[in-house]
């Protein structure tokens, strides 16, 4: 199918059906903003995790991992300006009180806005569009002025106070611990700069209207490295890795054409350069994936002047605070860019119609699947031993159920790459068939070069 003909309501659906992603507390009849990863989702998920991990650890000798904790000292968010200045925009509906996310609304409306205005300036344009703007719970018109809404999440957590007046958050991004620990890895591992600290880990955001699916929420997942570079030379390590983020898109299987760089317009005050690599949404259209930032030496200099701890980087008696050079990509984002590149429909030369998930194979949640022709015969049985000899090394599922036929839409339809089946001639030979999701060619493969084709195919 053409990409301009999905549809995201598709694609929503089909992601519940098949085990991908359900609607959290559904059974409560669901909680906003919050989404559970299913079986076959959290494999894609992790899949995801695994090669964002492999290209920014793994293979660069001078980026180091972290997990840092979820909630922190309350300190830590009033010196990163989270406390004071982590705002958005907000209207409330004065017939129904349902609230709007006013510079989101602008921008329905064709006007160019962002919360980093302030409120002075975002009211004024308000005023400008009040009569194009509506409530979407009740379709009024009339709406309370805008005001700055917090989206750090509080919890109680140490907090022994009746009145939560102590309290501490839980954490708006993960950028934070890589900070406030860079001089824990600066003393323990001694690295050289250029260096980075990469995390995978879950942000929290009070989101005043979470909306289309996987894109904001109030609960997700943030992949995101800062690389400590010396002052002056932050311009082309930040060149380097906006090429370097691009090409790992690609890798995932993202098509260039759904993909673009998009230059801030409106820069937070210490910032010196910010990209958005956007994602063509089916329905959504254009909106950000992934942002590359330039933050200056503002961070570690803010942590240090809140902490009274001296956060410097001494390279040969040269000390100097570092600047910093980010990536930041929301993993739920990612995984709808990559769920929605990968949704295809095709009609067949016999005029079937199949759904097929064309994953790269090297994320694809089920990568094999073992086929036994029959359950009888001994077929079943050679095929759990071939089933065995592939699990520990490709993420295999085995399935005995219906014609092979129908076997095979059904991996088709989850993106499971190859299908290995057992059948009479194996038991004479030793030769299973690999079927491709993609082309649906069959080729025949000695059970002792299985390993070997299927490593080969599935990079």
């Amino acid at each position: 199918m053409k990409y301009e003909e999905k549809s995201m309501e598709h694609i929503i659906a089909f992601a519940k059906s098949k085990g991908f992603v359900y609607p959290s507390s559904e059974i409560y009849d669901g909680f906003a903003g919050a989404y559970d990863f299913g079986p076959r989702g959290v494999e894609l998920a992790r899949a995801i995790k695994r090669q964002w991990w492999k290209d920014m650890v793994d293979v660069h000798p001078h980026v180091y991992g972290l997990d840092s904790t979820i909630v922190s000292h309350p300190e830590v968010w009033v010196a990163s300006g989270h406390v004071g200045g982590f705002s958005d925009p907000l209207a409330d509906c004065r017939v129904c009180q349902s609230r709007i996310r006013v510079d989101k609304a602008l921008e329905a409306v064709g006007v160019s806005a962002d919360e980093k205005m302030s409120e002075e300036v975002i009211n004024k344009l308000f005023d400008t569009k009040r009569d194009e703007i509506a409530c979407p719970s009740c379709g009024s018109k009339d709406f309370t002025e805008a005001r700055a809404f917090n989206m750090l999440v509080t919890s109680n957590l140490g907090d022994f106070t009746s009145d939560n007046s102590n309290p501490t958050y839980l954490r708006g991004e993960t950028a934070q611990g890589i900070f406030i620990n860079f001089k824990n890895v600066v003393d323990s591992i001694h690295p050289k700069i250029p260096f980075g600290i990469a995390q995978i880990g879950k942000a929290f955001r009070n989101e005043i209207s979470p909306r289309q699916f996987l894109f904001r929420t109030r609960e997700f997942e943030q992949m995101e490295m800062q690389y400590f570079v010396e002052p002056g030379t932050d311009a082309p390590a930040y060149e380097e890795w906006k090429e370097k983020r691009w090409n790992s898109l690609l890798a995932l299987g993202l098509s260039a054409d759904n993909l673009r760089w998009n230059q801030h317009d409106n820069l937070v005050f210490y910032a010196k350069d910010a990209w958005d690599i956007e994602y063509n949404y089916p329905d959504y259209g254009f909106d950000e994936m992934e942002g590359l930032h330039m933050r200056g030496d503002y961070d570690l200099s803010q942590h240090a002047q809140h902490s009274g701890k001296e956060l410097v980087f001494n390279d040969n008696g040269n000390k100097f605070v570092p600047h910093v050079v980010e990536t930041s990509v929301g993993m739920g984002r990612l995984f709808l860019a990559v769920l929605s590149e990968a949704y295809d429909k095709e009609e067949l030369e016999d005029g079937d119609e199949r759904t097929v998930l064309r994953f790269a194979p090297h994320i694809a949640p089920t990568q094999v699947a073992i086929m036994p022709l029959m359950k009888k015969d001994g077929l079943a049985e050679i095929a759990q031993e071939v089933f065995a000899a592939c699990a520990p090394n490709f993420r295999t599922t085995y399935d005995e159920s219906g014609s092979v036929g129908k076997r095979y839409r059904r991996q088709d339809e989850i993106g499971t790459p190859l299908c290995v089946t057992v059948d009479y001639d194996t038991k004479e030979d030793n030769t299973v068939t690999v079927r491709n999701r993609d082309t649906m060619e069959q080729a025949r493969v000695s059970i002792d070069e299985l390993h070997k084709y299927l490593e080969s195919a599935l990079r």
